[in-house]
C-alpha cells in the first residue's frame, strides 16, 4: 500500500533522566543567556526560589504567579516583571500552568525558554499556546511558542500527589488518542501515540500502588513526552475543543476535565473510526470508551463533570460554545449531539462503545 504523508520533527532539545535538572545552568549558557526569570505557581514558589538560589547570578528573579488556563492579565504582569529584572530567558518549573505562562511570555517577547516539567501535561513540547481572556480560551500556534529545552527529571515528580498524577497522565493520554485519528496524522505520530498510551497504561497503576518509585515516575514522564510530542505534531479534535470550552468558560480544573471527558469523546469518535482506534480497544479490554472509563475508574480518576461544580444548565451553554468555530473532527458534530455527550460525562456514566 502506498503512503502519502508529511512529517516534521520537533526542534526542541529533550534532556531526559534522573538528576538532569541539575544541568539547567549549563543550558542557560548554551542558549547564550545569562539572566533567567524562574516561573512557577504560588504552590511551587519555594521550589522556584530554591532553583533560583542554585542558579546564583544566572537567576534574574522569580515570578510565582502562574495559574490555570493562562489568563492574559497574568501574562502581562509576568512580562512586566521580566522587563523590570532585565531577564533574557525564562525557566518554567512546574506543570501545564507554568509551562503555559512561559510559552505566553515567549510568544510576546521571543525569549528562549527552558521547561522543567513536574507533571505529565505534555504541553512543554508543543508550539501551541492556550490562553484565556473574557471567559473564552483560544489557541495560538507559532514557532516562537515552542520551548528550546525541556528537561525531564523523574526525581522532581515523586512529590506530585497521586490524584494529580492520575489526572495529569489521562490528560496526556487524550493527546495521543486524538493523534490516532488526526486529519494530518502520519506513521511517526501514530507510532508515538500508541507507545505513549502503552507507557501510561503500564505506569499509572504502578504509580498509584507505589507513588515514590522513581523508575515508574520516569516511565510516566516518558509517556508524557511521547503524548506531548504528538500533540505538537498533529491537530486535535472534539475532545480538546470541549475541554477548552469548559476550562475557558467555566474555569474547570484542566487535568480533571480532560480525565473525565477522555472516555466520552473517545466513544463518540470510535463510531466513525473504529479501525484507527483499534489499538486503543486492544489495549483497554476490547472497548475504546468503555475500556478507558474502566481504566480511569480503576486508578481513582474523577468520572463526572457534576463533581467539578458544573450544573446541567451549564451544559446547555457549553454545547453552544463548543460548536462555534469547531475543530476538525472525524465524526460530524452538532449542538444536540454535544449536549448528549456532555450529559453522559456530567452524570459520570460508562460509555457503551
Amino acid at each position: 500500500m502506498s503512503r502519502i504523508f508529511t512529517y516534521q520533527g520537533s526542534a526542541a532539545h529533550i534532556v531526559f533522566g534522573e538528576g538532569r535538572s541539575q544541568t539547567v545552568d549549563e543550558w542557560i549558557e548554551k542558549l547564550g543567556c545569562s539572566r533567567a526569570l524562574v516561573l512557577s505557581t504560588s504552590h511551587q514558589k519555594a521550589d522556584a526560589e530554591a532553583l533560583a538560589a542554585r542558579l546564583g547570578p544566572l537567576a534574574a528573579g522569580v515570578f510565582a504567579g502562574a495559574v490555570m488556563h493562562t489568563p492574559v492579565d497574568v501574562t502581562e504582569a509576568a512580562v512586566e516583571a521580566l522587563r523590570d529584572c532585565g531577564a533574557d530567558c525564562v525557566v518554567a518549573l512546574g506543570g501545564g500552568s507554568t509551562t503555559g505562562l512561559g510559552k505566553a511570555i515567549a510568544y510576546r517577547t521571543d525569549l528562549a525558554q527552558i521547561v522543567i516539567p513536574t507533571t505529565y501535561a505534555g504541553s512543554e513540547v508543543t508550539q501551541i499556546l492556550g490562553q484565556t481572556e473574557g471567559g473564552r480560551k483560544t489557541t495560538i500556534k507559532d514557532a516562537k511558542i515552542l520551548p528550546e529545552v525541556v528537561i525531564y527529571d523523574a526525581v522532581l515528580t515523586t512529590g506530585l500527589p497521586v490524584g494529580l498524577s492520575v489526572t495529569s497522565g489521562l490528560n496526556a493520554m487524550a493527546h495521543a488518542l486524538e493523534a490516532l485519528y488526526a486529519q494530518d496524522r502520519n506513521p511517526i505520530s501514530t507510532l508515538m501515540a500508541v507507545e505513549g498510551l502503552r507507557a501510561f497504561r503500564s505506569a499509572l497503576p504502578a504509580l498509584v500502588a507505589v507513588p515514590g518509585d522513581v523508575a515508574v515516575r520516569g516511565d510516566a514522564l516518558y509517556g508524557a513526552w511521547l503524548c506531548g510530542t504528538v500533540l505538537g505534531a498533529v491537530g486535535m479534535a472534539l475532545h480538546h475543543k470541549i475541554c477548552h470550552t469548559l476550562g475557558g468558560a467555566f474555569d474547570t480544573p484542566h487535568a480533571e476535565t480532560h480525565a473525565i471527558m477522555l472516555p466520552h469523546a473517545a466513544a463518540f469518535n470510535s463510531v466513525a473510526v473504529p479501525g484507527l482506534l483499534a489499538p486503543v480497544a486492544e489495549m483497554f479490554g476490547g472497548s475504546v470508551g468503555g475500556g478507558l472509563w474502566d481504566f480511569a475508574s480503576s486508578i481513582g480518576a474523577p468520572t463526572a463533570l457534576k463533581d467539578l461544580g458544573l450544573t446541567e444548565t451549564d451544559l446547555d451553554r457549553a454545547s453552544r460554545i463548543a460548536v462555534e468555530n469547531p475543530y476538525w473532527n472525524p465524526r460530524p458534530i452538532d449542538e444536540r449531539s454535544i449536549r448528549k455527550l456532555l450529559q453522559q460525562a456530567w452524570e459520570g456514566n460508562r460509555p457503551e462503545q
